[in-house]
């Protein structure tokens, strides 16, 4: 792979261009960091690997592309979906580190015994700043360095190699770091797509894979609309053109293969406790024709949703998974494989609307005024997310690119009626395939959403295999993903909670440690060796 020294002084042999840029960062010190390990990335996954590391000996750095590192752990999603609602009683999957961590927010509640109240969901569940403030105490603890506004410059020759071998990234603010072993624990994929490694965006044909579930929905009754509205601009008037949130797009051939990814939205942490509430307000850019289609719903006799505590101290986690919500099916796209550019007028787009959405629906007198008098009393919260007046500072990504590897777990890992053997187990993945809609379109003249796949009776949880965190052996030898998988769009969607990405962020940490001190590359581990420091880590591998 060529660096852009390639450009100024034509073709160098990369032995030769290697001592170049480290000679020139050993005279810039201040713009080289040097360690045995580089986590790129902002996720739970980044701190647990990291961690992990720290507490075998190894240096390790932390390259946080934002201001703030815990991912969506930090950013509203405080439900964790542990012993949830729907009645999985998965907890007993959760071990290691990952554990100590619901430990210490039991301990920050008064929970006393954990044992004992593991069981309650409310046990599992914590505020934003609770879980920072956990984080950035085992981080000071072991003085962990984390480079925050760190972005991978996103070019090919930020990315310098060695035959199959990272040695160094490069990021805008002009540093250089150098490591032995690297972990993309991002949710985007960055590092692994200029390593030179395969990824993959959206949804898979099911002809790949074999798959039911993957490619366009043929029909779905899931989170559907469950009253008829109007798509159009002038109501029964298709040359009129569509109401915003809707998109112009024909179905398509149900089971094919397209780039699109489900939905992003916040994590909204509302309060109405009075003494901690910042009141709805309405956005300098309103506009309100983006909200016509909620007019419409409720017209035509729909139950909008509404916040309700689930957190503690009186908050929400309010996510969305409704029919018709701050869940913006269809307008994001173009993030995972979008400059940082791209990437905040999408997360400014969201944060507009959303703002916008919930004074709307406060405000509007068009608006029932029940449903009116019931936003009201809610508002964003005075003790989260402060420098952004109560709203997250990321949005739920929760689709980015996906490593394609040798080993690609799919839906058939995911089935009870499927019995597939994992021979190198790292975690336990318990939750089924959870993928929303990826689009808003009109089919028979009505405003339809397509692709939510979820729960089911026909689902188990799985073994997640080390062979799904590392890349083909022929593209890098020395980087692991616990975050980025290798997966297929369906499958993906039982993994990527939070808790299983601390999980795998754990087990990433643990792999690189031992890869260091057997000196071999991350796909030539012995899995045998892993899986005993797994267990005396107290890692789950195996169902119980």
């Amino acid at each position: 792979m060529k660096t852009a020294l390639n450009s100024a002084f034509g073709k160098i042999p990369q032995s030769v261009l290697l001592v170049l840029v480290l000679g020139w960062a050993c005279h810039h010190p201040e713009q080289l960091i040097e360690s045995e390990v580089c986590i790129y990335g902002n996720s739970s996954a980044s701190i647990l690997a990291a961690v992990q590391l720290k507490k075998r000996g190894r240096e390790v750095v932390i390259v946080s592309p934002d201001t703030y590192i815990g991912g969506m752990t930090i950013e509203g999603l405080g439900g964790s979906d542990i012993n949830n609602h729907s009645g999985f009683k998965n907890d007993s999957v959760i071990g290691g580190l990952t554990l100590e961590f619901y430990k210490d927010v039991a301990r920050h509640y008064g929970v006393t015994n954990f044992d004992s109240a593991r069981a309650q969901a409310r046990t599992w569940r914590f505020e934003p700043h609770v879980a920072k403030g956990i984080f950035d105490r085992w981080l000071a603890e072991l003085e962990i360095p984390v480079y925050t506004e760190s972005r991978l410059r996103l070019a090919f020759d930020a990315v310098t190699k060695e035959g199959e071998k990272i040695v160094s990234i490069e990021t805008r603010n002009g540093k250089t770091f150098r490591a032995s072993l690297f972990i993309d624990a991002s949710y985007e994929g960055d590092l692994l797509h200029y390593a030179g490694i395969s990824t993959i965006v959206g949804r898979e044909p099911n002809s790949r894979y074999g798959e039911t579930k993957n490619g366009i929905r043929e029909s779905n009754t899931y989170r559907n609309f469950e009253v008829a509205v109007d798509p159009y601009v002038e109501p029964g008037n298709p040359q009129s053109g569509l109401i915003h949130t809707i998109q112009d797009e024909a179905l398509g051939q149900p089971g094919a293969g397209d780039g699109r990814i489900q939905a992003y939205c916040f994590r909204a942490c509302l309060t109405k406790d009075p003494s901690n509430r910042i009141p709805f307000a309405k956005p300098e850019n309103y506009q309100r024709d983006w909200y016509e289609i909620y007019l419409r719903y409720l017209d035509a006799g729909g139950t909008l949703y509404k916040p309700s505590y689930s957190i503690p101290g009186n908050k929400t986690d309010l996510g969305a998974w409704h029919d018709l919500s701050h869940n913006l099916y269809g307008m994001n796209h173009a993030y995972p494989e979008g400059d940082y550019e791209q990437r905040a007028e999408i997360y400014q787009y969201h944060l507009d609307f959303t703002r916008g959405l919930f004074w709307f629906l406060a405000n509007d007198p068009e608006v029932p005024k029940n449903v009116r008098q019931e936003w009201r009393q809610w508002g964003t919260t005075k003790d989260e997310f402060t420098d952004n007046q109560g709203w997250p500072r990321m949005l739920y990504i929760r689709d980015g690119r996906r490593m394609q590897s040798d080993y690609v777990i799919t839906e058939h890992h995911t089935r009870k009626d499927t019995s597939i053997r994992i021979e190198d187990p790292v975690a336990i993945a318990f939750w089924p395939p959870d993928v929303h809609h990826v689009r808003r379109i009109v089919r028979e003249g009505k405003a339809y959403n397509e692709g939510f796949v979820f729960g089911g009776d026909n689902w188990k949880p799985f073994p997640i295999p080390y062979s799904s965190l590392v890349p083909r052996e022929s593209e890098c030898n020395n980087l692991l993903t616990p975050t980025c998988l290798s997966a297929s769009h369906i499958a993906y969607g039982a993994i990527r909670l939070e808790w299983t990405f601390m999980l795998l962020g754990e087990a990433a940490g643990i792999a690189a440690d031992l890869c260091l001190e057997t000196n071999t590359s991350v796909q030539q581990l012995p899995y045998s060796e892993l899986k005993e420091r797994l267990e005396a880590n107290r890692t789950v591998i195996t169902l119980r």
